[in-house]
């Protein structure tokens, strides 16, 4: 809901709090310091960082010139953030104020930029107490991915697992001196032991099959493959049991042996998308391995069809997640193991890999990954049928400089559009900064207001037509028609019922408005009351208020 002027001069009123920050930025304000405030406003529960107001009470609007395209910092925010930070602007007599409202972290979890956990103290912000970080974590419970393991000793992890996760880190660090520790610096310096003793966590990435089997069987990944959905043994299975750096790229390729072929030509040019693809799936499973839980004595099963792919996963959302909100917070389970994968590179970002695989099946025009989740489990569902090989030719036409500014709500919307299915609140608001690309349009007002993708997007896979049927009739046209259709019955007129049948595509209600809007223009008029009106045609000459007789 809108802030209204009286909300406003409400907080105006009150004192900088836990919940207000004000900033009067009549110029600017440096975009790295709104994401810290951000940052520590979200650690103490959330609130609204107020920009054009003076900071000393009391305060008055004296308008801010900082960040004039909202929705632009709203999307920096969250790439750098991945979290959703909604930006209201109002313009008032006394100048333009920003309102940045931050939403607080979810238990257990604390926002961080840079590397720091923020907080204000008086005018400044500083970093949090690890007594308070602490506390803040162990709100959930503790972390079992950080445990020791019981019995578990560095003989238990494979040397080849350990050595792979070296490098990856070294490359991903840019620093080769990582290169030369040994295995157990190496461990230790990722945290992966604790007070000596080897973490569960590192059982999960770089266990022997044997450790495995002994100390942690439920970290099994189970593939199957299956010609159809019927019961019964599966005609390929393989138990994965070992760490996730010695199977990955093994169960990869165990997919990748039924993975078929889909062509789409491009003019001269044949191009092939793979019905699974590789990031897609390796995201997936990275997901299931990094969240599941592994308290629960269940497997993570990957199970192929010919054209579908199913993840199933232990343990329900982490605390405060929920198909709702999946894309938008993250709240790790196993946050040892979570950073873990970061450090060496198979976790790029964090809270990205759900985002890349959304994005990516829009890409390729697949239908979007559905999500089946219980307090026991989590499916993820994985369609490989491409279904539009023009929005695939059309999204390469815009180039990777176009796509990579877009962000994932940006593919959301384009593939709810193309797909004419109705927009939700955050799609809508991402329609402008998609109109300024070229990519969307508008047609009509009001209530009947509808997107569809531009007609340049249609003209660069020669589908103009398909534009154009999508479009429909422009306003003055339909106009048009329905005085043709006055003319053809003369006198007798026409009631609205049947005037909407000459727009069958319209409601009622827009037919009527386009007949009110003939009346004020002296063209047509309504004769009669209730179901006896009758809607007549004015004869052109201007003299004659009578209607058409012939």
């Amino acid at each position: 809901m809108p802030t209204s002027r009286a909300q406003l001069d409400a907080w105006l009123a009150e004192p900088e709090g836990t919940r207000l920050e004000f900033k009067a930025a009549r110029t600017g304000y440096q975009f790295d310091k709104l994401i810290e405030y951000c940052v520590a406003l979200a650690n103490e529960g959330g609130g609204t960082i107020i920009l054009g107001v003076s900071d000393q009470r009391p305060r008055t609007v004296v308008g801010s010139q900082a960040f004039l395209e909202p929705e632009k910092t709203e999307a920096g925010l969250y790439d750098r953030l991945h979290h959703r930070i909604p930006i209201e602007e109002l313009r008032l007599a006394e100048g333009r104020v920003l309102l940045v409202h931050v939403p607080a972290r979810l238990p257990g979890t604390a926002w961080q930029f840079g590397g720091q956990y923020f907080k204000r103290a008086g005018d400044a912000l500083v970093g949090m107490p690890e007594n308070e970080l602490r506390a803040i974590f162990s709100e959930t419970g503790p972390d079992f991915s950080g445990l020791p393991c019981p019995g578990a000793t560095i003989a238990d992890l494979a040397p080849s697992a350990i050595a792979d996760f070296r490098a990856r880190w070294a490359k991903k660090s840019n620093d080769p001196r990582r290169l030369q520790w040994s295995d157990a610096e190496t461990l230790a310096n990722a945290e992966l032991v604790v007070d000596g003793q080897v973490s569960y966590a590192a059982l999960i990435l770089l266990g022997t099959h044997a450790a495995l089997g002994k100390h942690l069987a439920q970290a099994e990944v189970v593939f199957e493959y299956r010609p159809t959905e019927a019961t019964g043994p599966a005609d390929d299975r393989v138990d994965f049991r070992e760490g996730f750096l010695l199977f990955h790229n093994a169960l990869w390729e165990r997919i990748n042996l039924r993975n078929t072929k889909q062509s789409w030509q491009d003019g001269f040019f044949r191009n092939d998308v793979l019905t699974f693809d590789e990031v897609t799936v390796r995201e997936s499973v990275l997901n299931a391995v990094a969240h599941r839980d592994y308290r629960s004595g269940a497997n993570i099963f990957v199970i192929q069809f010919p054209r579908t792919l199913k993840v199933t996963s232990p343990g329900g959302f982490p605390e405060g997640i929920s198909v709702d909100n999946f894309l938008e917070e993250q709240n790790p389970r196993n946050r040892r193991l979570a950073t873990a994968l970061g450090l060496c590179g198979l976790v790029e970002r964090a809270g990205q890999g759900m985002n890349l695989i959304f994005e990516r099946s829009v890409r390729h025009s697949k239908p979007l990954p559905r999500f089946e989740a219980d307090a026991h489990r989590v499916r993820l569902t994985l369609d490989g049928q491409m279904a539009t090989p023009e929005f695939v030719r059309f999204l390469e036409r815009l180039g990777q400089d176009t796509l990579q500014r877009f962000t994932t709500w940006d593919f959301l919307t384009l593939d709810a559009i193309e797909r004419e299915q109705p927009l939700s609140a955050r799609m809508k608001e991402r329609i402008p900064s998609l109109i300024a690309a070229g990519v969307v349009e508008t047609v009509g007002r009001g209530r009947s207001q509808r997107h569809l993708l531009a007609r340049a997007v249609y003209e660069a896979v020669g589908k103009s037509g398909v534009h154009t049927r999508k479009k429909g009739l422009d306003h003055e046209t339909k106009k048009a028609l329905l005085l043709k259709h006055l003319l053809e019955v003369k006198a007798a007129g026409s009631a609205i019922g049947e005037l909407n049948q000459v727009l069958p595509a319209e409601s009622r209600h827009e037919v009527r408005k386009l007949l009110q809007e003939l009346q004020s223009e002296g063209k047509v008029d309504l004769r009669g009351e209730k179901r006896g009106a009758r809607w007549v045609l004015f004869l052109e000459n201007p003299g004659n208020k009578g209607p058409a007789t012939s």
